[in-house]
């Protein structure tokens, strides 16, 4: 059974619809990346999934039960971290993760204590005076100190250095490692590229693509460089199928290029008998894929 299942969903405010029909699955022990600009309906979504907002049609389930109607149950077995922490002032850091822990009834007390160490965290100084990164680190902690069985992440490594950015990624890798599920909306799209088993594109409510990177890559082309003996090698190159924006340099006797995935063969075919003295061929990364789908290219 899947953990987290949306049909349909549809979410308006007035007369601006933020959800659209939007339609995905998670299963269990993955680590599912949700990515889109701001207002394409990542956050509606994620509120509709914590019980926040009640979706006007469609249905959206968490462990089966329905997230609306069953909030309260579902609520004991995630742990949610917001994309910007609004925390309580006049508590400590170390208040503030210890309230947590005790009104989930569970939690690693050891754990909270390497992930203190972990996120380079002073626990006594008051909420008031933490900067956002800072906020962040509680809720970070909090949440993966605790026995959740899924995580729903929202922005969650917003305000953190890079090294604290490595941290999170450790910890999203162990609690996947211990069975947990992992839902995650990022801006930062080397974290999902590397953290994310699938991936989900959300254009205007609605999801347009789904898949693992590898499934997602077909939608770009991959960029070729090759380096020859003889720049006359090239004939031939610009009329083959699926070869675009070629580009030649006489003087360094290289051709650039972006190639369909499927063309891969045919240009290899060409180029076998000539004198190729280097050949590189980088697959899309994740953002261009993403750049893809909003440049409408």
């Amino acid at each position: 059974m899947a953990v987290i299942e949306i049909e349909s969903l549809v979410k308006r405010f007035g007369k601006v619809s933020a959800l659209d029909g939007a339609t995905l699955s998670v299963e269990p022990s993955e680590v599912y990346g949700f990515i889109g600009p701001n207002g394409a309906g990542k956050s509606t979504t994620i509120r509709v999934l914590l019980g926040i907002l009640k979706a006007n049609a469609g249905s959206a389930r968490i462990f089966g039960a329905d997230a609306w109607r069953d909030a309260v149950a579902i609520h004991r077995r995630i742990a949610y971290v917001p994309g910007d922490a609004n925390l309580w002032p006049n508590l400590t850091g170390g208040e503030v993760i210890d309230l947590f822990l005790r009104l989930r009834k569970s939690g690693q007390r050891r754990y909270r204590d390497e992930l203190i160490q972990r996120f380079d965290f002073d626990p006594s100084k008051k909420c008031g005076s933490y900067s956002k990164g800072n906020r962040q680190k509680v809720a970070l902690i909090a949440a993966f100190s605790s026995d959740a069985e899924l995580f729903i992440l929202d922005e969650p490594t917003s305000g953190l250095d890079p090294l604290m950015e490595m941290a999170f990624r450790q910890c999203v890798s162990e609690v996947k490692g211990r069975g947990a599920t992992v839902f995650l909306s990022s801006h930062i799209l080397s974290e999902v590229e590397e953290l994310c088993d699938r991936i989900s594109i959300i254009r205007q409510g609605r999801i347009i693509d789904t898949g693992s990177l590898d499934e997602l890559r077909h939608l770009t082309r991959n960029r070729v460089s090759i380096t020859v003996a003889d720049p006359r090698e090239f004939e031939g190159l610009e009329s083959l199928p699926g070869v675009y924006n070629l580009s030649l340099d006489d003087a360094e006797s290289t051709a650039r290029f972006d190639m369909d995935n499927s063309q891969t063969t045919v240009v290899l075919g060409l180029l076998a008998n000539r004198r190729v003295t280097h050949l590189s061929c980088t697959p899309p990364t994740l953002e261009e894929l993403f750049m893809s789908h909003y440049a409408g290219r």
